[in-house]
């Protein structure tokens, strides 16, 4: 009972709207007001929503750089010039090098790929980088999901002769590279219609682009959608627009016929012969890749990624896998720590965010821990960690606040920046740590609103257990994928009685398994409430409850449905 809830009653025009569209969907009103609430409205917007085709893509060459891009690309493959595909560390960078070298390579043979080391490197485009590319010939690097603000080192490369591609989609500084082609949807005089592609996502255009110009099927490429797919659940951009055509194509060709690398991961995870949600890749399938960049090095994820054999491809998704596991126990430890240093901070009550250094932390796993801090204290995080000379680090959010922009304010302070709303990565100079630290903290506290730090629930419906069958639950699963900007839908039902079944569970009694019923119907209805057995004497006392919930179906019996609950309160 510690969330805030919060419920905006839809307007008249909504409900009048939603009315409308679900009697010509044959769906719930409620469902259909949630399509307005999106800005779904129309017949023909809700077919394209449920069901959206390939053909809704954009035309690559909308972005800005496009024909610049291909061009110098073709002249690349005409030349037979050495090509080299460069990406960063992540689950977003390296899917992108993993879809464009495997697309590339089926065309063209004088190519290789390089992803930079996190601890001798760091992010992003390297002076060792460049030189590897150097050394080895390379006249062409194509850059994914990093080099927006690698001015000094691409302008290091064409000082070698050696051309870049930029494809990212992080947020620019005013001077940008001089690079042959910069496409990136955020790009300041960006003329494409949809911003918030992926990294990979903008790799994926640019192959889209390639293949146009060059009369190839458009097939060809689709079959590497499943790796767009992980990018955008990973790398937590929009599921609406663009993405949500991609992401669609890309979770079917994930779970009816994966790359051989994706296959052997999904094994390992355990998901083989389940369907495959974005909640998977988010919580199995991305840490997995990830893991390989946060332990020893992301090439060994592109690898995997691009591995045709599929024996050899499970002894690579065993070897990141066994990474995981090592991640899993430094994110433990370095998470205890930093919870008993933030509990002995005098101030932590006044405090508006949470900056922490240890000189002693793994590099790899700060940003999880920025995570959890922000979970835990809903105040933006910054944990950093010593390389060399330097002070490097993650931020972390909250929700509805933009840490970006705080971290651009401190830009004087640092070394270099980048990132996004919700997630950044910095670097500063030991020294500037102290400052950094006020400073950040003085732009947060002017610019926060309360309501962002604390736990709040956004109810989208209210509903009755009426309203709730297994035809609800089918027309839900159409809102699939579910992400930001199409969330999960949370429901609320107020006034419901235990009806004298609901029982404590789990290994350590956490649980709370019920069965409830409403004060406007009879119906009976199954519910898990993880975590919150607390709760149970109270539901006990045969007083009214409010409840808010998703709805799931019921594993243990198929065909009927179950509320997952997320918070219980009195009713008043």
């Amino acid at each position: 009972m510690s969330s805030k809830w919060i419920y905006q009653t839809p307007s008249a025009e909504q409900m009048l709207k939603g009315q409308k569209l679900g009697d010509e969907l044959h769906i719930h009103p409620a469902l259909a007001t949630l399509l307005v609430q999106r800005g779904i409205d129309t017949f023909h917007s809700a077919k394209n929503f449920f069901r959206p085709q390939l053909s809704q893509l954009y035309d690559p060459f909308l972005m800005n750089d496009m024909d610049r891009a291909v061009k110098r690309l073709n002249d690349a493959i005409g030349r037979k010039e050495r090509i080299l595909v460069y990406g960063d560390y992540d689950v977003d960078g390296t899917t992108a090098v993993a879809l464009v070298y495997k697309y590339l390579q089926h065309f063209y043979s004088n190519i290789d790929y390089y992803i930079p080391d996190r601890y001798e490197e760091g992010y992003g485009v390297s002076v060792k980088g460049v030189d590897y590319a150097a050394d080895t010939g390379v006249k062409l690097v194509i850059v994914l999901d990093c080099g927006i603000k690698a001015v000094d080192e691409i302008a290091y490369a064409k000082a070698k002769g050696i051309d870049f591609i930029i494809c990212d989609h992080h947020v620019p500084d005013d001077v940008l590279p001089d690079a042959v082609a910069i496409l990136n949807p955020k790009r300041h005089d960006s003329t494409y219609p949809y911003p918030d592609l992926s990294g990979c996502g903008v790799g994926f255009k640019f192959m889209q682009a390639f293949a146009k110009d060059n009369g190839l099927s458009f097939n060809s490429l689709t079959r590497l959608l499943d790796m767009v797919a992980v990018s955008i659940a990973a790398d937590i951009v929009p599921v609406m627009g663009e993405n949500r055509v991609l992401a669609y194509h890309g979770l079917r060709q994930l779970n009816n016929s994966p790359s051989t690398g994706l296959k052997a991961i999904i094994e390992v995870c355990g998901l083989t012969g389940k369907e495959i949600t974005f909640s998977d890749i988010i919580f199995k399938i991305g840490p997995r890749i990830n893991a390989s960049g946060r332990i020893q090095n992301g090439k060994e994820s592109v690898d995997l990624l691009t591995e045709k054999d599929y024996k050899l491809a499970m002894d690579k998704s065993n070897r990141i896998n066994q990474y995981n596991e090592t991640r899993k126990d430094l994110d433990k430890t370095m998470t205890e720590e930093a919870n008993r240093i933030v509990a002995n901070l005098s101030d932590l009550s006044e405090r508006k965010t949470i900056v922490l250094f240890n000189a002693e932390w793994h590099k790899g796993v700060i940003g999880i821990v920025a995570s959890r801090l922000t979970e835990i204290y809903f105040r933006p995080a910054v944990v950093l960690t010593q390389t060399n000379e330097f002070a490097t680090g993650s931020a972390r959010s909250v929700s509805g606040f933009d840490v970006y922009k705080a971290i651009e304010h401190c830009k004087d302070l640092l070394e270099n920046f980048g990132g996004h709303t919700y997630a950044a990565g910095l670097t500063m100079r030991l020294g500037n740590v102290p400052e950094f630290t006020r400073r950040f903290e003085e732009y947060v506290a002017s610019h926060i609103q309360p309501e962002q730090m604390g736990a709040t629930l956004n109810i989208d419906a209210e509903l009755q257990f009426k309203d709730i069958s297994m035809k609800f639950y089918n027309d839900l699963k159409k809102f699939n994928p579910f992400g930001p900007g199409n969330p999960k839908p949370l429901f609320m039902t107020r006034g419901v009685y235990d009806y004298g079944t609901s029982k404590v569970v789990g290994r350590d009694q956490e649980h709370i398994k019920m069965e409830l019923v409403d004060n406007k119907s009879n119906k009976v209805i199954n519910g898990i409430a993880f975590g919150q057995s607390s709760q149970v004497r109270y539901i006990k006392t045969k007083r009214s409850f409010d409840i808010c919930y998703t709805v799931e179906e019921n594993t243990h019996k198929r065909g009927e449905v179950q509320l997952q609950i997320e918070d219980i309160r009195p009713s008043v």
